[in-house]
């Protein structure tokens, strides 16, 4: 892909990404934040993370399937800016709901499960950001870059589970979120034994007669 139209399709990215929060933030200066704002404002971000984390998610499956080699430029670009988002749920988490008063947020996080999901879901994603500059693909490696890097699968699972604990009744969309995650999981569960067979394969074809 030329330089140009990588550039502009992370603009795009940028754009669509910060979108929700402008959106937030519109919301909040015309007073339009709901009869329970502090509800309002955490689930719009909390939803918003697990979007863009799935969308992250997507890029590989989506080479692996249609062969193509640009989604793999935004992956990293998607997770930080689920990784912003998730700051931002549990930020609001922490100063609207609790003002710091962390004996009671420790007491949230033990008492209910769908909260200690979330948690672990940040604590997850947190080395993925840390790790997420040139510096640190040289410093760990390729390989065990890659590896560390699959745990934002385990944020997704983590995301769902929390996402369909909390989820009010009538809601649908975190069961469409699961799917998604499944349909993704699923790619590269295939892809994995495929690529598994076909050394299989090779090594067979290389044993002596």
């Amino acid at each position: 892909m030329p330089r140009r139209a990588r550039l502009a399709l992370k603009a795009l990215v940028w754009a669509a990404c910060l979108a929700p929060l402008s959106w937030l933030v519109y919301r909040f200066a015309t007073d339009d934040l709901t009869a329970n704002p502090i509800s309002f404002v955490t689930n719009t971000l909390g939803d918003w993370t697990l979007r863009i984390l799935l969308a992250s998610l997507t890029m590989t499956p989506l080479r692996i399937v249609c062969g193509l080699a640009w989604p793999i430029a935004l992956r990293r670009l998607l997770g930080l800016f689920a990784f912003f988002y998730v700051c931002l749920h549990f930020s609001v988490w922490i100063v609207l709901d609790f003002f710091f008063d962390w004996p009671r947020m420790w007491e949230d996080i033990v008492k209910r499960p769908y909260i200690t999901l979330g948690m672990l879901g940040l604590l997850s994603l947190l080395p993925l950001a840390l790790t997420s500059t040139r510096g640190w693909i040289k410093r760990l490696g390729a390989r065990t870059w890659t590896r560390l890097h699959r745990l934002a699968y385990l944020a997704g699972v983590l995301g769902c589970l929390h996402f369909l604990w909390l989820a009010k009744v009538g809601r649908t969309d975190q069961y469409w979120h699961a799917a998604t995650l499944a349909l993704l999981l699923g790619v590269r569960v295939v892809d994995a034994g495929l690529r598994f067979a076909r050394r299989r394969r090779r090594a067979a074809s290389t044993v002596p007669a």
